[in-house]
């Protein structure tokens, strides 16, 4: 695949299920090193400054990696995220302001990103006090956004923004998509079907000979010479067999 992107693009990794979407997400965010190509983040380059492009990326809604806490408020995952952010987040010249200014950063870090990932903390069942568990799937991505918003990246990255979800829901978390590319944000968002104004990276179709090599099929390539050599190995053992026989 090749594609390239302006800051502030709406991405949309489309294709099925297991078609390595959430792994391509990963490698874009720096979370994962890929086996072969070639990507930039910016001015920095994958796979050479991973690091780089973690520390201006961020992820939301990706299984296995941005679990939400079934038994924790929205407020305490608030709290929890602007502290990771406060103390690992920044630079170290930050830690020795005084404790009201850091304080009123942090609150404001958490209402922008609120804001811009359209949670109204009011509307949920218990207000901020609402535990994860209670809340609607569209509620808890748009939290996982906002969560990942904290950290004001320049790439934002969101895995299966329409899984479970109804028609309606999807437009709602696609408008959200827009508004935060819209606001200067790269968002690469994992789906099964992209909207027609996203730049399409796509996984699919299952077809070996269409897809792109992810690193699931670079190993399956790999195994599969590997079977071809040793077959190939046992095929001429056979054959000079054969002809010291016939001498």
């Amino acid at each position: 695949m090749d594609v390239r992107a302006e800051p502030g693009s709406l991405i949309a990794v489309e294709g099925p299920s297991g078609s390595g979407r959430t792994c391509l997400l990963l490698a874009l965010t720096g979370r994962m090193r890929p086996t072969e190509g070639r990507a930039a983040v910016g001015m920095f380059e994958l796979p050479k400054q991973m690091a780089a492009v973690r520390r201006s990326s961020a992820l939301a809604h990706v299984p296995g990696v941005t679990d939400l806490e079934p038994a924790l408020s929205v407020a305490e995952h608030l709290r929890e995220r602007a502290l990771l952010q406060r103390r690992f987040g920044g630079p170290v010249r930050g830690l020795f302001r005084p404790r009201r200014e850091r304080r009123a950063q942090a609150r404001l870090r958490v209402d922008d990103a609120l804001a811009a990932a359209g949670l109204d903390l009011e509307a949920l069942p218990k207000g901020p006090r609402t535990a994860v568990r209670d809340l609607e799937r569209l509620e808890a991505l748009r939290l996982s956004v906002a969560l990942a918003l904290i950290g004001r990246p320049r790439l934002l990255g969101v895995d299966d923004t329409d899984l479970k979800l109804a028609a309606a829901e999807r437009a709602e978390v696609w408008a959200l998509l827009r508004s935060l590319a819209g606001s200067g944000t790269t968002v690469v968002a994992v789906c099964s079907e992209a909207p027609a104004d996203a730049v399409v990276l796509s996984t699919g179709p299952t077809d070996r000979t269409d897809r792109p090599a992810l690193i699931e099929d670079v190993k399956d390539a790999r195994a599969d010479e590997a079977d071809q050599d040793d077959t190939d190995d046992d095929k001429e053992t056979a054959d000079a067999h054969a002809e010291a026989g016939r001498a």
